[in-house]
């Protein structure tokens, strides 16, 4: 997939496109990409997906953004892996946001990309003071000769798949609703890196997965599965928090030890797959409280994992 940080002035070939922040990319996101690649291979064109980075929210009330679902790195990964052929991840800054709906439609659209087919959900909304709405995009679709088309809501036994619709899930512990709303188990990606080798002194080694974001959107002890350390997944007991036995941090850490493994693994790219939530974070009143929690934790990811729906 081809990763561009601007749109072009003028276009070189017409592209179909969706738009949307895609964060958690979620069963509706799903569902878009799938209309969007084909209509895209209908056409004979690329597949485009314009995103925007950092996310609005964040711009405007950094105090009140969601947690991050997604990395940006998660995120084109994911975008890949559906077929799309090339993200545009556009710097969302106040000159941005200053453009009129008018001018992001003839600047970004029209000249930049050339968009043959657009895709957006029901609730997309644009330009200088959020005023652009699917309205004003059918207006110019027929102004310039491209199509519009509208992704409807995507429902699951009621509920509405959205990005906060699983951020609650995940913030409530229940990993098995959030992976019926993403289509998959909740996963964050990073790199092995030296931690403060606690887990080792206390008899459980544990792998440090670099986090690049402040928050998270789900705390605790889990039981989960890695993936790039080879062909099969591992299994493991994952702690991801501010470790309060060790002292208050702000900046949460990601720790996962793996069963039955001894490897050193420092510098490989990794993804934990979080499958469910075994309890809250804990502060203990010594190291060896602690341990004695690790191995009730342990045990118990080893009876998850020997259930017969997981065996």
């Amino acid at each position: 997939m081809q990763v561009s940080r601007t749109v072009p002035d003028q276009a070189a070939s017409p592209t179909v496109l969706a738009i949307g922040n895609f964060d958690g990319l979620h069963l509706g996101h799903c569902a878009l990409l799938k209309r969007l690649t084909a209509k895209a291979r209908q056409l004979g064109l690329p597949a485009s997906v314009m995103t925007f980075e950092p996310h609005p929210r964040e711009l405007f009330a950094p105090d009140q953004a969601p947690a991050r679902l997604t990395s940006l790195r998660e995120k084109l990964d994911l975008l890949a892996d559906k077929g799309v052929d090339r993200a545009y991840v556009l710097h969302f800054s106040r000159k941005l946001a200053a453009l009129t709906a008018e001018e992001f439609i003839e600047k970004a659209l029209v000249r930049g990309l050339a968009v043959k087919h657009l895709i957006v959900g029901d609730d997309f909304r644009f330009g200088r003071g959020r005023i652009g709405d699917f309205g004003m995009l059918r207006k110019a679709g027929s102004e310039h000769d491209f199509g519009v088309e509208a992704m409807p809501t995507i429902d699951i036994a009621g509920e509405r798949v959205s990005s906060s619709a699983v951020r609650e899930t995940l913030a409530a512990g229940d990993l098995e609703h959030a992976a019926r709303l993403l289509g998959r188990p909740y996963c964050i990606s990073g790199r092995v890196v030296h931690g403060s080798k606690i887990g080792t002194r206390i008899g459980y080694p544990t792998a440090n997965i670099q986090l690049k974001r402040k928050r998270v959107p789900l705390t605790g002890v889990f039981t989960v599965t890695v993936s790039g350390l080879g062909p099969q997944r591992l299994r493991g007991a994952a702690s991801l928090g501010v470790r309060p036995t060790l002292g208050a941090r702000l900046q949460p850490v990601l720790e996962v030890h793996l069963l039955d493994f001894n490897r050193r693994i420092y510098g490989e790219h990794v993804t934990v797959h979080f499958l469910h939530k075994l309890r809250d974070e804990e502060k203990f009143a010594s190291l060896d409280m602690l341990s004695a929690q690790i191995a009730r934790d342990v045990a118990a990811t080893r009876d998850y994992f020997s259930g017969e729906q997981h065996g």
